[in-house]
């Protein structure tokens, strides 16, 4: 019954687009909203209420359909929609639903925008509109950069609203009652004469009513959830070990595989002798796949066995041998042939330096980086002759969703994604490599589900990487100011070496090179912000803050510099060069917090570091000690501007967790290659941050501004910078390559 009476689902549309988006690619194609995914599987008695909403007899299922890989996306997004709907989290189920184009990234367009057309006037929302249509049109489904919140801020409560109008229209159909008259409360319509109706029970009825377009949201002074702390859906299953990760999952019938890929990163595989293999206990077969092979066995660790006695003959590493090669090609960069992009060049800052004999110049550096989440990357594949079906932690459901379609030789709409929970992942799980070789193996073994798990080596080994980068600052310092700031950035293009594994060309500049730097709030007179696009190397891929991950140390340690060859305070000449009110706030809060009063002295120093990434103005201030035994980081302050924090529980973790991850990539991480072969294959030689090791950490979230961002990312870039400052404070030893430890030793 319901089935047939949702027709009228396919109507939902939120929000309008710019006017740039409308003229482009017309009005009506721009506005027409998509297809409501949810109704190809609904049985009787369910209705789809808007694609984020599904109703039975069992109750209320909430769709979130942004990836959760630790950072509670399920949760706000759950929290989002059942605001508007007036249920409790503790009442619904969660689901991350279909691979869909009616699920696109509202939020993807605004760094892209901001980059095109630097500033928030006419221009930049020209240019967002058109990047979101865009984006609209071709579906795209990714969680990443931070947008799970402004995503779905707007969209998913007014997802929740609409569905809740449409069951008080449905209990006025069989009430009789005006809708005027009615309440909501805990997944019930409440009618005047103190009689209730469920939303289950209404379910049937509600399915056939065309849902309203136009509904108010509720005022911030009536939110019940938004804002207040809030217990994760998750939390009860993690904490019991019963939360059914994608290394947990199991599908009736599958079959266990683990690959021997070229150690070489990308490297071809010539030839191999599997007859060794074969022979041990429980193998069934070895089967080739791009870049190497597979073992399939009865389960994963007899797999893992076999494929070591795998003896393959290698081609080499399509990228330089060596690591100084590598920065070679970095430094050879800076050139005019090579520049990629000057969104910042205020003043003039040849002339400022040719007039002065006071130049201050420095060169910087970041290595490749793992992302090394503590859940090796897995995916379960089964491919019929006439679908197929994944079971895996994904970023990017839609992609997975046409590389397997590719490679069984199926329309992409056949392809059944199931998105699990993911331990971990730092962008790991933007890339599928995992699952284009499960369906390699899959499409040799039809009807036969296939679970391919990476060893710890292969996932860290084989990982795309964050990119490696350089930077050159000039500066020139008058009467104890900044008064001139070049900074030149060079790096591979992250943007084409992670989409061209997706076969996509991206034209133009690409903006990860100066994310991070280029529109950071400072009024410097003379002050240009160039990037230049180095030659690809090693692949690379997104990694957690992308490009200004590496560039808030760079950017913030050439102006420490400046400052200190000026006389002046780190924190006090920030805040006379901030030109932005937010910003400034920031900076205002986290000195309060610290007691910010200049130099410690006695081996304690203090570092402070602003980044605007993501749209977030984030200010850290990191405190040390220099002991016998190395640098001890005693204290970390943190304030951000988010506009709005939804969870304030998950607000402070995310920060925490962001600045734990950051500092200790900042001391300890790099990735190597020898002949193409990553020199670090393991935790022993790829040590983060250790627990005794761990700061106290405060965090402060501001809400001053007009725009709600995420806090994901933004507590990673401003991090290093603020560490190396300390350090610098406390013995004046100048860092100006990660990992520090190469430096200095901690404590």
């Amino acid at each position: 019954m319901g089935r047939l009476k949702t027709f009228t689902r396919r109507a939902f549309l939120i929000g309008s687009v710019a006017v740039a988006g409308g003229v482009a690619f017309g009005a009506y194609m721009v506005k027409r909203p998509h297809d409501n995914p949810l109704l190809a599987d609904l049985g009787d008695g369910q209705a789809a209420i808007t694609p984020y909403v599904r109703i039975d007899a069992d109750g209320v299922t909430l769709i979130t359909p942004r990836a959760d890989k630790g950072q509670g996306a399920y949760s706000v997004q759950a929290a989002l929609i059942a605001e508007e709907l007036d249920v409790e989290l503790d009442q619904v189920k969660i689901d991350p639903g279909p691979p869909s184009p009616a699920y696109w990234n509202t939020a993807l367009a605004d760094e892209a925008a901001g980059f095109m057309v630097p500033g928030d006037g006419i221009g930049n929302h020209a240019a967002y509109g058109f990047l979101s249509a865009v984006m609209k049109l071709i579906g795209m489904q990714i969680t990443g950069g931070s947008t799970t919140v402004p995503d779905g801020f707007v969209k998913l409560r007014q997802a929740g609203a609409v569905a809740r109008e449409t069951f008080k229209l449905a209990a006025s159909q069989k009430s009789g009652v005006a809708v005027a008259e009615m309440k909501t409360r805990a997944g019930m319509v409440l009618l005047p004469d103190g009689s209730s109706l469920s939303y289950a029970e209404l379910a049937p009825l509600a399915a056939g009513i065309e849902p309203p377009q136009e509904v108010a949201l509720r005022a911030p002074s009536e939110w019940r959830l938004i804002g207040k702390p809030m217990q994760r859906v998750d939390i009860i299953a993690k904490s019991t070990g019963t939360l059914d990760y994608g290394i947990d999952h199991k599908v009736d019938g599958m079959v266990h595989a683990a690959i021997k890929l070229n150690p070489a990163q990308i490297g071809p595989i010539i030839s191999f002798d599997a007859s060794e293999a074969l022979k041990m206990r429980g193998v069934s077969k070895v089967v080739q796949i791009t870049g190497g092979v597979a073992v399939i066995a009865d389960n994963t660790w007899r797999a893992f066995q076999a494929a070591e006695m795998v003896e393959a003959e290698w081609g080499p590493a399509p990228f330089p041998a060596t690591m100084d090669e590598h920065w070679a090609a970095l430094s050879a960069s800076f050139s005019e042939e090579s520049q990629d992009s000057r969104k910042r060049d205020d003043g003039d800052v040849e002339i400022s330096i040719a007039e002065t004999g006071n130049l201050v110049s420095a060169e910087y550096r970041a290595p490749y980086l793992a992302h090394a989440p503590l859940e090796p990357i897995n995916a379960i594949v089964r491919i019929d002759d006439d679908g197929a079906e994944v079971w895996t932690g994904t970023q990017i459901p839609r992609f997975i969703q046409n590389n397997v379609g590719k490679i069984a030789g199926i329309e992409p709409e056949k392809v059944k994604v199931h998105a699990l929970y993911m331990g971990g992942s730092f962008g790991h799980r933007l890339e599928d490599e995992v699952v284009k070789q499960a369906a390699e193996i899959a499409v040799q073994m039809k009807g036969t589900p296939v679970k391919l798990t990476y060893s710890r080596e292969q996932d860290m080994g084989h990982d795309f990487t964050r990119q490696i980068a350089m930077a050159r600052m000039r500066g020139v310092v008058r009467d104890g100011k900044v008064e001139t700031y070049d900074l030149g950035i060079a790096m591979p293009s992250v943007v084409v070496s992670q989409m061209g594994r997706q076969g996509l060309s991206v034209p133009g500049p690409d903006s990860q090179i100066v994310s991070g730097a280029w529109d950071q709030p400072f009024a410097i007179p003379n002050h240009r912000v160039t990037g230049y696009r180095a030659p690809e190397l090693a692949p690379i891929s997104s990694w957690r803050s992308v490009g200004a991950s590496s560039n808030g140390f760079f950017y913030n340690a050439g102006l420490d510099e400046l400052i200190h060859a000026a006389g002046a305070d780190p924190l006090e000449e920030r805040l006379r060069l901030c030109n932005n009110p937010d910003a400034r706030k920031v900076l205002e809060a986290v000195a309060e917090m610290c007691g910010w009063d200049g130099v410690l002295g006695n081996g304690r120093g203090r570092g402070v570091a602003l980044t605007q990434s993501f749209g977030v103005h984030c200010a850290e201030v990191i405190e040390v000690t220099s002991t016998e035994y190395g640098m001890k980081i005693d204290k970390a302050y943190v304030a951000a501007e988010v506009g709005t924090v939804v969870d304030p529980v998950n607000f402070d973790n995310l920060v925490k967790g962001g600045v734990v991850f950051a500092l200790g990539h900042a001391m300890n991480c790099e990735i190597t290659y020898t002949d193409g072969i990553a020199d670090q294959s393991n935790f022993d030689s790829y040590q983060g941050m250790r627990m005794y090791q761990c700061p106290q950490i405060e965090v402060r979230g501001l809400e001053n501004g007009e725009h709600v961002y995420g806090i994901g990312e933004p507590p990673v870039p401003p991090a290093a910078a603020a560490l190396a400052g300390a350090i610098f404070a406390a013995t004046g030893t100048r860092l100006r390559e990660m990992p520090f430890s190469k430096f200095v030793d901690f404590a």
